[in-house]
């Protein structure tokens, strides 16, 4: 390789190390920031439907969809959908109403689809179950704290405001490597990354909680105009906006649990994850590479030859690296009390080298694996010839 070309490699490699080292730096003080942050609680607090599209037993489901059966709430509501009789979530929702008989619990079995974006035909099977007008979109594997609907009120209440959200930190299911890469993923990844982006002016509906009246549900078109998209949140945010309301973040940090037992599948849902903000965000999502300083540290030390100061280079953004996960580990711990995942050091190479190939990959098509079925990771989204009335419900 020409001298010249190689020196250009290099001082961009290293470049891209610092400037990830600098995000994750970013990144960990405004998780800190944002721990910090109480908003004044709400002064009414009217009844609440919280809607559950299920699907399967999955993983820590009956904890999770416990969390949302205790809170510190004068008056809700619990919808809980699946699409099929034989649905084993059918279970787990008679031992929630055994365990909780005063709490107001109804399932809804309907198969009906309505479109390719099979979570959505649920919830639109589930929206006439619902008794109250606020209504609380949460996913399954959503573990909350007892104030969490409290504070989603706090922030629906702020003036201007037509849509709630959260942040949502990882919960491996099982202490294996898949888990743990996942559940790093969406702690010290994705969580730092959506509060970097709201700084900079992004106003992003986060699918795991929304929050918002029946009347704004009516008003930009209902379950119908998102029951064609593989990215209903997002559709979901834009509409809010474009009818002139703002998309609010509450003060509240779920954590939702990182099922996937094998690398294959811990890779297929995060390929997913990739190719759907790729078609969506394009640019922002070909910048995101950067974010990777431990992988372009690595890439350095090789376009080197492995010379002293790389490896200083390396072994100093592994420090940072992991010092920023470590702040973000303390600013959620009280939030996240006993569900608190701590990252272990030697795991953040290991995460950057496989969100590289994912990214990498999810340049090769557009096609999404959605619980063992495709769909395109286009706007609107549509199934898969093969899959036409098979697709499965989403998270």
């Amino acid at each position: 390789m020409d001298v010249s070309i190689l020196n250009c490699l290099i001082v961009l490699a290293s470049g891209a190390a610092i400037a990830g080292l600098l995000q994750a730096l970013a990144g960990s003080l405004l998780v800190a920031r944002f721990a910090r942050k109480r908003t004044s609680p709400a002064g009414e607090l009217p009844p609440i439907t919280v809607l559950k599209p299920l699907h399967g037993d999955e993983p820590l489901l009956e904890p999770a969809l416990a969390s949302i059966c205790v809170q510190d709430y004068p008056e809700w509501q619990v919808v809980f959908g699946v699409q099929r009789a034989d649905d084993p979530a059918i279970a787990v929702v008679d031992r929630l109403r055994q365990r909780f008989p005063d709490r107001d619990l109804v399932l809804v079995v309907d198969p009906t689809s309505h479109g390719p974006n099979r979570k959505v035909g649920n919830l639109m099977n589930m929206l006439p179950s619902a008794r109250h007008d606020i209504l609380v979109i949460a996913d399954s594997d959503l573990h909350v704290r007892p104030d969490y609907l409290r504070r989603l009120m706090a922030a629906l209440a702020e003036p201007g405001t037509g849509l709630a959200t959260t942040l949502y930190a990882g919960l491996p299911a099982r202490p294996r490597l898949p888990a743990l890469l996942g559940a790093t993923q969406i702690t010290h990844g994705f969580l730092p990354s959506a509060l970097l982006a709201r700084w900079l002016g992004r106003r992003d509906c986060l699918g795991a909680t929304m929050c918002l009246d029946r009347r704004m549900l009516a008003r930009i078109g209902g379950f119908e105009a998102l029951v064609q998209h593989l990215a209903d949140d997002n559709v979901l945010g834009q509409r809010v906006r474009h009818a002139g309301f703002g998309v609010a973040l509450a003060d509240t940090v779920p954590v939702t649990t990182v099922p996937e037992a094998t690398l294959r599948a811990l890779f297929r849902h995060e390929l997913r994850w990739a190719r759907t903000i790729r078609a969506l965000e394009p640019v922002g999502f070909a910048a995101s590479v950067l974010q990777y300083g431990l992988f372009w540290a690595l890439m350095t030390v090789i376009l080197t030859g492995g010379a002293g100061w790389s490896w200083s280079l390396f072994l100093l953004s592994w420090a940072m690296r992991a010092a920023a996960a470590r702040g973000i580990d303390r600013a959620l711990a009280a939030e996240l009390g006993m569900l608190a995942f701590r990252c272990p050091v030697w795991l953040l190479p290991l995460r950057d080298l496989l969100s590289v190939v994912v990214f990498l990959t999810s340049h090769a098509g557009t096609t999404v694996d959605w619980r063992g079925h495709g769909m395109h990771a286009d706007t609107p989204n549509r199934p898969t010839d093969r899959n036409q009335s098979t697709a499965p419900l989403g998270d």
